[in-house]
């Protein structure tokens, strides 16, 4: 096997990534953009999006991160509009998106046809969390956007799965296809809540940080893979599971949660840098396969569907979104009132990714070979038509809807607040402990116990302070500068005992880890 491409997929998309960071270009659009050019340079690899690689080994953990770091509490408080656009919009982009193609594509048969709806219905996880991470949506609609993105796969799955096995003659029926969706979704869901315990359990009870590590690489995959086995889905089982220890996620060991986080912010940049550089890089393979579809009528049937896509969502989350409130006066009364700001940036926030692409590649040879390259030639301009129009626009859009910005003093105020009431029951428990003649401790010690509650306790109260007339710091970058500054000088002299053979190398990254902990928690407490 040579390993050569793959390397140069992994380093290529991560150094485009990194340079997107220094540019105002989203990383998923940059990455899109250098994926098609450089797909056309001779000497490249042809790197065939295989869904046998991607749906099973790329997609658990990009949802498990992304679950993980949402907050089951508000996903549980935006439960129904999300239920709405994961389901109810997915099957009726199913349907639209099917019937419109069937009336615009001469020769494509209805359930050749539901097939693209089918496909082309999911917004794409990774997306969506990327572009509500770069232009910093409001917490109600970045949160209903990344429960969409965590469920819509699966009923989007299943969805084509019925589709397909009416398209290809399998004799598929609308009952089969409720009943297949039904046994999915409750199997996945309840595969996750099984399995969600006794990882959790593992992860707590497992001494070493490096096994609770590795534990938690392989949870995305053992979590997908034993509701794959079942015919459940494996999307809504890795999703429960995630939530869960996210939610449960203080009881593991500090060493561990540090390691951890490390290691999946490194997993999810590169996966996610990969990802959309393999949707760049597809083109030469879909325009190879595009047979009896050529010229400006491809160009119509393209920009046909992306505009069904574009306008579908529309017509379907404004009724979803005020309708609603208007029918149920409890709804009213539970639910934060909706604007329409909110349902236009939901609206636009439809790009398409990896998910549509990895499907349609998937669609077996026993389907005729026309209307199978013309699904993945619509696929493929709906994901980049997506990718580029809505992830383009969707910033300044924002901007433009002048969404009212976090209150930084209020949060500040309510961290200052929390903060006071831990420290006071951690300095009531010390005197607890104190007390008894077994914890018994030098006054020095004592006091720098004491010291460090208090510098905590302090840390936010100064964010709010004034700054530095001379440096422009606060007190909290000054405290972070002088710490960080302290622990360099500690360092080269470690370095320098090691270089004049004073002490050895396995005592120097002892004293250097000490000393790389101690920063991290100066930084932590400094904000």
């Amino acid at each position: 096997m040579d390993v050569m491409p793959l390397l140069l997929l992994v380093a290529g998309s991560a150094a485009v990534a990194a340079a997107a960071r220094r540019t105002p270009a989203p990383a998923p659009l940059l990455l899109v953009a250098v994926g098609l050019a450089v797909s056309y340079i001779p000497g490249v690899p042809s790197y065939t999006l295989d869904p046998h690689v991607v749906l099973p080994l790329l997609l658990p953990p990009l949802l498990y991160t992304s679950a993980s770091d949402s907050s089951y509490l508000d996903l549980r408080a935006q439960l129904r509009p999300v239920a709405l656009l994961s389901v109810g919009y997915v099957l009726f982009a199913t349907v639209v998106v099917g019937w419109a193609a069937y009336a615009i594509v001469p020769g494509l048969s209805l359930p050749a046809a539901l097939v693209l709806g089918a496909v082309v219905a999911p917004p794409d996880a990774v997306a969506a969390a990327a572009v509500a991470r770069r232009v910093g949506l409001p917490s109600r609609i970045t949160t209903i956007l990344q429960g969409e993105s965590l469920v819509n796969d699966a009923t989007a799955i299943t969805a084509y799965k019925v589709a397909l096995g009416a398209a290809v003659g399998a004799g598929a029926t609308w009952a089969g296809g409720i009943g297949e969706f039904a046994l999915a979704a409750v199997g996945g869901v309840g595969i996750g809540l099984v399995l969600m315990a006794p990882l959790h359990w593992l992860r707590t009870h497992l001494n070493e940080p490096l096994l609770q590590n590795t534990l938690s690489l392989l949870i995305p995959f053992v979590a997908y893979g034993v509701a794959e086995q079942a015919h459940a889905s494996g999307v809504l089982a890795v999703v429960v599971v995630a939530l869960y220890l996210g939610h449960r996620a203080w009881e593991v060991d500090f060493a561990t949660r540090l390691q951890e986080e490390a290691v999946w912010k490194m997993v999810a940049f590169v996966l996610e840098s990969a990802v959309f550089a393999l949707i760049g890089l597809q083109l030469p393979i879909v325009l190879k396969r595009l047979g009896e579809y050529q010229g400006l009528a491809a160009v119509w049937y393209a920009v046909a569907v992306f505009l069904v896509v574009v306008v579908a969502r529309f017509v379907w989350v404004y009724p979803a979104t005020f309708l609603p409130r208007l029918l149920s006066e409890r709804i009213r009364a539970r639910e934060e009132n909706p604007t329409w700001r909110g349902a236009m940036v939901t609206s636009w926030a439809g790009m398409r990714g990896v998910v549509s692409l990895a499907i349609a590649f998937a669609i077996p040879s026993t389907m005729a070979d026309g209307p199978r390259n013309l699904i993945l030639f619509l696929t493929f301009t709906t994901v980049i038509g997506t990718l580029v129009v809505q992830g383009v626009t969707l910033p300044p859009l924002i901007r433009l809807l002048r969404f009212p910005g976090r209150d930084r003093q209020a949060e500040t105020l309510a961290e200052a607040n929390a903060q006071a009431q831990a420290s006071r029951a951690a300095e009531a428990r010390l005197d607890d402990l104190l007390a008894d003649e077994r914890n018994a401790l030098p006054p020095p010690l004592v006091d720098r116990l004491r010291t460090v509650l208090e510098r905590r306790r302090n840390a936010v109260w100064e964010r709010l302070g004034q700054v530095n007339p001379v440096t422009g710091e606060s007190v909290d970058d000054t405290y972070r500068r002088l710490s960080r500054e302290m622990i360099s000088a500690e360092r080269e002299v470690f370095v320098r005992l090691r270089d004049h053979r004073h002490i050895d190398d396995e005592m120097l990254r002892a004293l250097l880890r000490r000393l790389d902990l101690e920063e991290a928690a100066a930084f932590r407490e400094a904000g």
